[in-house]
């Protein structure tokens, strides 16, 4: 998935942080989230999930205090096929 992160980001999201990184946490734990994080100019977020379809990312996405929040403020999914 690919997203976009509101105008100064970096600090309106500082009071949800932990409760995100705790949630991503146990996404990984679960083997649900493969990797998520900002570019390196913050303006936009890219992940990888091990989602069973669109309909549980969007879920998954969408139960996310940065997203109710409005830190993330658009995202596209893009399913890809490993080639190797």
């Amino acid at each position: 998935m690919f997203g976009k992160y509101c105008k100064d980001a970096i600090i309106k999201r500082e009071p949800f942080r932990e409760q995100h990184l705790k949630r991503l946490k146990k996404l990984k734990d679960c083997n649900i989230l493969v990797t998520l994080g900002p570019t390196k100019c913050t303006k936009y977020l890219f992940g990888i999930f091990n989602a069973s379809d669109e309909y549980q990312l969007r879920d998954l996405i969408e139960k996310d205090i940065y997203w109710k929040k409005g830190i993330w403020i658009t995202y596209d999914i893009y399913p890809w096929v490993q080639a190797f």
